[in-house]
């Protein structure tokens, strides 16, 4: 047991009587006197636990406790003590009444209610006092009352004992009191809780928690060396090299030098030593930044400012506006009345909108006072640390009281303080135990799939080379058995070889030649291959730090690459992993467009022209200058709504005056200006915009709302605040100004419209056609409503309200009805459209992105509908996709029957569409297949009708792709790309021959899913996560929402493991810390958020928009090289090392080497290093703007078909073919050569002098046939590499004396060698040039098309891109809802009580159903239905089911289509019910708005 220690039987039975044991340390009475008159006093077993009702209070804390209630008693086992410990306890706080209504006249036990509820949270704070009797813990006696508030022991106990009669006596008593409390909390400690005293660092010593210290390195000074060198010795490759040098240091064994393995070894660790050194010295200084900031801390009653490395649990520290907290940290008092704070926590879940934290009412009153602070000694009992943001269960125990803790009365660290001066808490979690550590995840060792294929492939080289070097060794054996035994004379064995017995002899020579030739062929993977490898990546790091179309002037940022072995991974990339706020989003919202009684605001129109001009930062803004409460930053285009309201246009002012009255902003002046504080960004934006337009909202009270409207003020008098929730999707305010009262309500259009008087049609019509228009722009709407009511309706209403609310059953449901009868009977406003405004870019790079095959995730904190706005603004959404589906079950059988659902509809969709699949798919998986050539027509059930009217029908709902083998492209080695050529370029043989051009399917088609991040907990357990998997691998998109941060990294890492993909996670803030450290590679974006997650990151870049340059130029290139430089890299190294297996055959398996051993050991480092360095680094195939304009260019990484295992045959292959013929021709050439002189030139090192000149010829004849893209440094070293083997040979053999001294220079002078080298040389050239150019004439790949193109000056760009940027937003209409709205349930009670609240949001349901509705049928269709014959008539048009969609099917239905749309709006509209739900087979999503209300 914690604390405990070994003691007498004595100590042991005191313990027993803690009370007993705390008065004789205080009274200095005798302790066995008192333990004998305990016994005295002890009741007999027929009185039970009952005093006697005349005892008194001081008398009844000292009366001995019965078994029943006493809490504490310690028995030998620890175990058993704590169980009964907490039954005991439980027993006692469940039955109060039990013991009391056994006590008549004796003290009583009550609950003492705190001085006010908790506002914020669902469960009443509840105060419970302690005894004060039968042990430490235990019922106070009394009234009910609460006890005095006194906290000084030495007080307390002088009631309790009449012996405890001397202050100065009883100092050194309290101080041995304070020891037994510390002890024996530590026995009531449990293994699932924690305890913390506060200011009290002794006790909170024992535990051991953890300090505030946060480490993120790696190594220290004394431990790098030796855990570095682990590291690196656990690649396979540097352990094969280490025991190749071992080998080489025995001279029996080596026929080379160790010097030719020892310097690349230690090279390479000394440059991967470097590099981490590098990495974790920047952990280093990133963890010092963090634990060196600033903390104000309580130390002996004053406060000091501390390190955030030395604040410890328990500490009470302060924090101040716009501060970071350091810890996670208890809330005790803050500047705001009632004990309010207010925190932003975009680190934690990616929201900016504030949020609103609230302590205990009993703690309010320590204040900003350090005595009160610093004499505070509460106890806190709470959970274990975990990642749960959003849950906290805890208790406080003080002054004899129990109060509940929850996560209202917690700050966590990472969240920033805002709109509040100061406020104090006490630390409860520090350092690594604080939720935003828990949820940061471990840092994963990362490889790229190139080195998993090395390192597979490095075994497969090392059993082939350990076969050769057996099969050499067996042969060697035989030889020396049968042949070599009768040369010992001129070819004498070792010393070490025994000569008595010929196989013996023979035996043991074969066994040392196994390892010679284990030494010899060891240059089929050189180390150098490594060196090349890192060389390569470190360069192209810098190429990415360089790269200035990446750079970010408003914030001078560069891209970075913080890692130097990840970049080929770049280009592989499958899924990609992002976050929504501050990585696709600016964290800004801007007030866009409106519609105000039917007349749109926002579009500038080119008054000579009359076409929209496009809104750029070049355009002029509307001067707002005149208006001295204006605001610099605020831009607005359209002078005609400024003109409107500045004429005193009536709808223009009422439709301002609502926005700057219907809200729950509070406004304060900072240093003479007007601020506001707006729990949402939505709200902010809206009373910004009336604030520049005249209508100034400038403060408020519980029951008054003041605004200034053109300079004049007006001031309401607030009734009621109808408070905005996720179910209602609405807000109201009811004000009287003078006789008159409104009610001004603004909310979800589909809401609004349902409770809009009759007689609106033509301008619930116009408004709805910019409603569409504005959400197909991607802007978030939200309707405005006014209603004009009688003083004595509403004074009706209003006892009805009151009676509503104080009622005791059903009360939600009762006000929501009262709710619903006065927010009836409307009149429209107009509606608002705000830009929750893109990074710039963003809608251009996912379109590329998605075309270039990679499928994109959202991983978001923020609410559904939000998500799904942004979704639409950034094109990841598409009106075209067939259906998205929304996943928001709170059980695993809901959401299973969802996902089935969903299932069934992608069946019946595939169904109709034959061959339906995603083309990328393939792409995606492991499949080795060719692409099908992939042919698009559109087609439809109603043209085979033939009784149908002569005119056109209106274009088909589903598009049918067919796909079929065709022999043109059945053998397509250029991959995925020739279908696209086709398309780019047309197909002339195709046209020729009377073929069709093979074109692209529609990216936009398909479906989206939706996941609430309470549906994803079951989405992700083992039963449905491949239901799940099923579903969003079929989905051109997947957005999750409400998620946590460690969700983000289980989604990562269930994609990363079921399907086998290369995953990239991208995100800002600390929340996506985890999923970037789960991907295969991190992407930091350096934004408003902080820099955690550029410190995790493997890559960091400042905009969104620069990932696909990221990816599609650099990764590709990287990618590209890498791939290259090894299929060369191989292919030279088997052509050179095999020529060694040949010359066996000739030497007696002697493992006698071909060339001069100086040759071997400089082979790789001198003579060829420098090509193929410069292939890796500077190679590239197409350039950087058509990697952008095509980006199918990109397809090839995804399938890793540039380098694999059958790429690597064919390098191995290749090498041995130039093996083969390396050595064979000049060997039937020089075997039994005479040179014209009469000079034999048959000897061994001429042999090997040109064999090697002709093996670096090859060389460079071969790269450069593999070089495409020719710089001055390819140049350089492929002819400078030529050149420097022959300057390096005469160096060496003529200056340093080598033995090959000669040996090439006569060769040289003799014709035979020129006209040996230019034979082999063209025999080995012409196959491969025969080979590229047929590749390039009957099966060209996209990138030599577009090569041939360029070379030709015609520029062409897929016709699959999209291009729209967010000030450029594409015109189109939409028949979902924009309705965003980032508020929060709980203020509007707040601001009429005058407080505060918080109020979590509750899960909803996106109002209104998405997808499937193809804009132009439906135009056609309506059209169609409004025409001269359409009354009574159906127009069915033809489209793919939607199980999501409660729309009422026409009796009269032509065919047996997948679904028919009854589009006679204005007879059946009002039977499809706006709002309601659907069945209970369909999703719980609300159906489509009604089609009567589209004014297409």
């Amino acid at each position: 047991m914690i604390g405990g220690r070994r003691c007498s039987e004595a100590a042991r039975r005191l313990r027993r009587r803690p009370d007993t044991l705390e008065l004789s340390v205080l009274g200095g009475q005798p302790i066995e006197t008192e333990l004998q008159e305990d016994n005295e006093r002890t009741p007999t077993k027929g009185a039970g636990n009952v005093d006697e009702p005349g005892i008194e209070a001081p008398e009844a804390s000292c009366s001995a406790p019965s078994k029943r209630t006493r809490w504490f008693q310690f028995a030998r086992s620890s175990k058993n003590r704590r169980k009964r410990l907490h039954c005991n306890e439980d027993e006692d706080v469940k039955q109060p009444e039990r013991r009391n209504s056994d006590l008549e006249g004796s003290p009583r036990a009550c609950l003492a209610q705190p001085e006010g509820m908790n506002i914020g949270s669902s469960t009443q704070t509840i105060a419970t006092p302690l005894m004060i009797g039968d042990s430490f813990y235990s019922l106070a006696p009394g009234g009910g009352n609460p006890p005095p508030n006194k906290s000084d022991d030495q007080e307390l106990y002088k009631q309790r004992d009449p012996s405890v009669t001397s202050e100065s006596k009883s100092v050194p008593s309290l101080r041995r009191l304070s020891q037994i409390r510390r002890r024996r909390s530590s026995y009531y400690f449990s293994e699932n809780e924690r305890r913390i005293r506060a200011n009290d660092k002794e006790f909170n010593a024992q535990f051991k928690y953890h300090n505030n210290y946060i480490k993120t390195s790696k190594y220290s000074l004394f431990t790098f060396l030796p855990f570095n060198l682990l590291e690196q010795f656990q690649r396979l490759a540097n352990f094969y090299f280490l025991c190749l040098l071992v080998l080489q240091l025995i001279p029996a064994i080596s026929s080379l030098t160790p010097v030719t393995t020892a310097i690349p070894l230690i090279g390479v660790l000394t440059l991967t030593a470097v590099k981490d050194a590098y990495d974790d010295i920047q952990r280093h200084i990133s963890d010092s930044q963090v634990n060196n900031r600033k903390s104000k801390t309580l130390r002996n009653g004053k406060l000091v400012e501390a390190k955030w490395s030395e604040v410890q649990v328990g500490d009470v520290i302060r924090l101040d506006n716009n501060q970071f907290v350091a810890a996670d940290t208890l809330l005790l008092s803050t500047s705001e009345p009632n004990g309010l704070c207010f925190i932003e926590t975009a680190e934690l879940d990616g929201e900016t909108n504030l949020k609103a934290k609230q302590c205990l009412t009993e703690t309010i009153e320590l204040g900003d006072r350090h005595d009160s602070l610093w004499n505070f000694n509460g106890e806190i009992i709470c959970e274990r640390p975990n990642n749960l943001l959003n849950k906290f269960d805890g208790t406080l125990i003080w002054r004899g009281q129990r109060f509940a803790l929850d996560n209202e009365k917690i700050l966590l660290r990472g969240c920033v303080l805002r709109n509040t001066q100061w406020c104090y808490g006490v630390v409860v979690f520090a350092g690594v135990d604080t939720k935003l550590m828990q949820n940061s995840g471990k840092t994963q060792f990362k490889s790229t799939g190139v080195d998993r294929l090395l390192n597979f492939i490095i075994i497969g080289i090392v059993l082939f080379l350990v076969s050769i070097c057996a099969l050499f060794a067996i042969g060697c054996a035989i030889w020396e058995g049968l042949i070599g035994q009768h040369f010992q004379l001129y070819l004498p064995w070792e010393h070490i070889i025994p000569k008595d017995y010929i196989p013996t002899g023979a035996t043991v020579i074969g066994l040392l030649v196994f390892f010679s030739y284990a030494i010899v062929l060891n240059t089929v993977v050189p180390i150098s291959l490594y060196v090349s490898v890192e060389v390569i990546r470190f360069v192209q790091s810098f190429l990415i730090n360089w790269d200035e179309e990446m750079y970010y002037p408003t914030t001078n940022t560069y891209a970075k690459a913080r890692t130097t072995t990840l970049n080929e991974e770049l280009g592989q990339i499958q899924y990609i992993f992002s976050d929504k706020t501050g990585t696709l989003t600016q964290n800004i919202m801007t007030f866009n467009k409106c519609s105000i009684n039917g007349r749109s605001y926002g579009d500038v129109i080119d008054l000579r022209t009359g076409e929209l001009v496009e809104i750029t930062e070049a355009l002029q803004s509307v001067d707002f200058s005149a208006n001295p409460h204006h605001e610099s930053d605020f831009r607005w285009y359209d002078r005609t709504l400024l003109d409107a309201v500045r004429s005193d246009e009536e709808h223009s002012h009422v439709f301002f005056r609502l926005l700057a009255l219907c809200h729950t902003v509070m406004a304060e002046t900072v240093d003479g200006k007007l601020e506001y504080q707006a729990q949402s960004p939505d709200e902010a934006a809206l009373v910004s915009a009336a604030r520049n337009f005249g209508f100034v909202f400038r403060t408020r009270t519980p029951n008054s709302i003041t605004i200034e409207v053109m300079g004049q003020t007006e001031e309401y008098e607030l009734l009621n605040i109808l408070d905005f929730n996720n179910v209602r999707k609405r807000m109201s305010v009811i004000l009287r100004r003078g006789d008159s009262m409104v009610l001004y309500c603004k909310g979800a259009d589909n809401v609004i419209y349902d409770r809009l008087h009759g007689g609106q049609e033509d301008l619930k019509a116009r408004t709805q056609d910019h409603l569409n228009k504005f959400a197909g722009e991607g802007l978030r709407t939200l309707a405005l409503a006014e209603r004009r009511l009688t003083e004595q309706y509403y004074n009706d209403w209003r006892s009805r309200q009151q009676e509503a609310a104080l009622s005791m059953d059903s009360r939600e449901q009762k006000l929501n009805a009262i709710y619903e009868e006065i927010e009836s009977e409307m009149q429209l406003v107009g509606v608002t459209a705000i830009e929750d405004k893109l990074q710039d870019g963003v809608p251009k790079s996912i379109a590329n992105l998605q075309n270039a095959g990679i499928k994109i995730w959202v991983l978001t904190g923020d609410k559904q509908e939000t998500a799904i706005n942004i979704g639409y603004s950034c094109q990841l959404l598409t009106d075209e996709l067939a259906d998205v589906f929304i996943v928001d079950g709170n059980s695993v059988e809901e959401v299973e029957k969802q996902l089935r659902q969903f299932k069934e509809s992608i069946k019946i969709y595939n169904r109709f569409r034959p061959g339906g699949f995603d083309p990328f798919d393939r792409l995606n998986s492991d499949s080795n297949m060719d692409p099908l050539s992939v042919t698009m027509t559109q087609t439809s059930a109603f043209m085979q009708e033939t009784n149908l009217p002569p005119t056109p029908p209106p274009p088909p709902a589903i598009s049918v792709v067919t796909f079929r083998w065709d022999e043109k492209n059945k053998d397509n080695k250029g991959g995925p790309d020739s279908a696209e050529c086709n398309n780019l370029f047309g197909d002339e043989k195709g046209s020729e021959d009377g073929g069709t051009a093979s074109i692209v399917v529609d990216e936009n088609t398909g479906f989206a899913l939706v996941v609430n991040g309470h549906s994803l907990v079951h989405c992700l357990s083992p039963e449905l996560e491949n239901k799940f998997l099923d579903i969003a691998s079929q989905c051109k998109a997947v957005i999750c929402c409400r998620v946590t941060p460690l969700q983000k990294a289980l989604v990562v890492e269930l994609i990363k493991r079921a399907k086998n993909a290369v995953t990239l996670a991208i995100g800002d803030g600390a929340n996506d810390v985890s999923m970037i450290k789960a991907a295969h590679i991190g992407v930091g974006i350096s934004g408003q958020e902080g820099l955690q997650a550029v410190l995790s990151s493997d890559y960091s870049i400042a905009q969104f928009r620069y990932l696909e340059r990221l990816l599609l130029v650099h990764g590709r290139w990287s990618y590209y090289r890498m791939c290259k430089f090894l299929r060369y890299f191989f292919y030279k190294n088997f052509a050179f090392t095999l020529c060694h297996c040949w010359y066996s055959l000739f030497c007696g398996f002697s493992a006698q080497t071909v060339f001069d051993p100086m040759f071997i050991s400089v082979y790789n480092l001198f003579y060829t290093s420098l090509p193929v360095l410069a292939l890796g680094v500077f190679e590239q195939d197409v350039s950087d703007k058509n990697s952008l304009e095509f980006p199918r260019l990109y397809t090839p990484g995804l399938k890793s078909e540039l380098f694999n295992i059958r790429e690597f045959i064919y390098s191995v292959l290749h090498g041995a073919f130039t093996s083969l013929v390396l050595f064979l021709i000049p060997y039937g050439v020089y075997k039994d050569g005479v040179s014209a002189n009469g000079f034999v030139v048959s000897d061994h090192m001429t042999l090997g002098a040109v064999v090697a000149t002709i093996l670096i010829v090859d060389n460079t004849a071969q790269i450069s046939l593999y070089t495409s893209y020719w710089t001055v440094v390819n140049h350089v070293t492929i002819w400078g590499s030529l050149v420097w083997y022959f300057v390096l040979d005469y160096f060496y053999n003529y200056v340093i004396g080598g033995p090959y001294v000669g040996s090439l220079t006569q060769a040289m002078k003799d014709l035979t060698f020129w006209v040996t080298m230019l034979i082999t040389v063209m025999a080995l050239v012409a196959p491969v040039l025969a080979y590229k150019f047929y590749l390039l004439d009957v099966h060209p790949s996209l990138s030599d098309k577009i090569r041939q193109k360029s070379l030709k000056k015609i520029h062409s760009r897929a016709s699959s891109d999209v291009r729209r940027t967010a000030s450029s937003r594409r015109g189109r209409r939409s028949v979902r809802s924009g309705y965003a709205f980032a508020h929060q349930e709980g203020f509007g009670r707040l601001i009429t009580s005058g407080k505060i609240m918080h109020k979590l949001p509750q899960d909803f349901a996106f109002p209104l159903g998405l997808g499937t509705k193809k804009t132009q049928v439906l135009h056609n269709n309506l059209n169609s239905a409004d025409g001269p014959n359409s009354k009574g008539n159906n127009v069915t048009g033809h489209h793919m089911v939607n199980n999501n969609t409660n729309m009422r099917h026409n009796q009269n239905q032509n065919h047996s289509s997948m679904a028919d749309i009854t589009a006679d709006g204005r007879g059946n509209g009002g039977d499809d019910g706006r709002g309601s739900g659907g069945s209970d087979d369909m999703s719980p999503r609300a159906p489509c708005q009604d089609l009567d209300t589209i004014n297409l």
